[in-house]
């Protein structure tokens, strides 16, 4: 700005350096403020530099003020589509249970929304009431995530299927924007909470090792029927403490389909764009198809992560682990199943406990071989599981693919 000390200099970078700029400012001058601006330009060469200044800055306001009214509207047809989306899913799929509710009904259900559960991947849950005094949980989605798959996904499976061990869909909301889902309430909250309980006044000793194959058996046979037991095969694809809901016994159920695909029961192999689940239990296959295909063997993997974090009481992925020889989980458990060391750390056990939380990992690290033809189906883990864990054979290191296979 030193060029603006004298008339004579601005005169000169006016004329010579900047002239078709300066004409072009004062044109928008003209069209936008002529009465101020333009005659101002006309005082003198110092204040031609305020007009441009001015008129800079009254386009990047105006080159806003079109950007807001073009993301509005792209985002309302973004909305509109994803309406169409399920709407046209909605009619496909028929007025069948579970029951459809207004926003306004869900409002009520959900007491005005004041109740707040916990909030996940795709929304957050309340805690509410039916009219009939059922006690439910209210997940409202979040508009800008899934497309609204996640909505399609949660209706096309839970909302058709009925099982001991998978968390049931009494309603949903597709109202505009606003999309909910009602399902029954799981008084006892996540597994996760009592794998982990630091924090919090749980105590991990309510999972005694009875009470582990418990849970263990009732998350297989839920997932054996969603591979099974179906009219088409339902995959998970994010099978985690998290995700499985415990009733007033303690029972497991299975929640949170919104990462789900279907296919034909024949069908063994699927096709991914992406790998989806959520990191530490989401199989080899899903990163790499070097691995192998994938298929529904991808969610006993996610089993087998499952189950051994709750016989160790330890995450599989834990950053602050200082030992090198326990950063790397599954080797971490392997070591300790051969060597005959105790897995379960934080409680006492009997001797015949200490065998049957063995027991449980070994069916684990089965369910954990990279190579996904090594690992079990979910009807020979419930068999294994229903037998009470007798006899069975150490599998390789997970991380090794073997040519010993586990008979399917």
């Amino acid at each position: 700005f030193t060029a603006l000390t004298s008339s004579h200099s601005v005169n000169r970078v006016e004329t010579r350096t900047y002239p078709s700029y300066t004409t072009l400012v004062r044109k928008l001058c003209t069209c936008i403020f002529p009465a101020m601006l333009c005659k101002i330009i006309e005082s003198g060469p110092r204040v031609t530099i305020i007009a441009a200044t001015s008129s800079v800055g009254t386009f990047i306001v105006l080159s806003l003020i079109v950007a807001t009214a073009l993301y509005i509207s792209l985002k309302s047809r973004y909305n509109e589509e994803i309406h169409l989306k399920v709407e046209m899913f909605l009619k496909t799929y028929g007025t069948s249970k579970p029951t459809r509710y207004t926003f306004s009904e869900v409002k009520k259900i959900a007491r005005r929304f004041k109740d707040k559960l916990g909030h996940g991947a795709f929304g957050t849950v309340y805690k509410g009431e039916l009219p009939n005094g059922v006690p439910v949980a209210v997940k409202m989605l979040e508009n800008s995530v899934g497309e609204g798959q996640e909505f399609i996904n949660e209706v096309a499976t839970i909302g058709r299927i009925h099982h001991a061990n998978i968390v049931r869909l009494l309603g949903f909301c597709s109202e505009g924007t606003r999309r909910a889902l009602i399902y029954e309430l799981m008084p006892n909250e996540s597994l996760e909470k009592y794998i982990f309980p630091h924090g919090s006044n749980i105590s991990r000793e309510l999972l005694v090792p009875d009470k582990m194959l418990d849970i263990a058996l009732g998350i297989a046979r839920g997932m054996e029927y969603l591979h099974q037991g179906c009219n088409q095969r339902i995959l998970h694809f994010d099978i985690k403490p998290h995700n499985i809901l415990l009733d007033y016994s303690f029972n497991p159920k299975i929640s949170d389909f919104g990462l789900a695909k279907l296919c034909a029961r024949d069908q063994s192999i699927v096709t991914l764009t992406a790998a989806r689940g959520t990191m530490g239990y989401i199989a080899p296959e899903l990163y790499s198809r070097n691995f192998g295909a994938i298929s529904y063997k991808s969610d006993v993997y996610s089993f087998g992560m499952l189950v051994l974090e709750m016989v160790s009481g330890r995450r599989n992925t834990d950053p602050t682990v200082e030992s090198q020889n326990e950063f790397y989980f599954p080797e971490w458990i392997y070591e300790r199943v051969i060597n005959g060391q105790d897995l379960v750390l934080t409680m006492e056990t009997t001797q015949g406990e200490k065998e049957m939380v063995r027991q449980l990992a070994i069916v684990a690290l089965w369910c954990i071989q990279w190579n996904p033809k090594d690992r079990p189906s979910m009807t020979k883990v419930v068999n294994m599981l229903t037998g009470r864990l007798q006899n069975l054979q150490v599998p390789p290191k997970p991380f090794i693919s073997s040519q010993n296979q586990l008979v399917i």
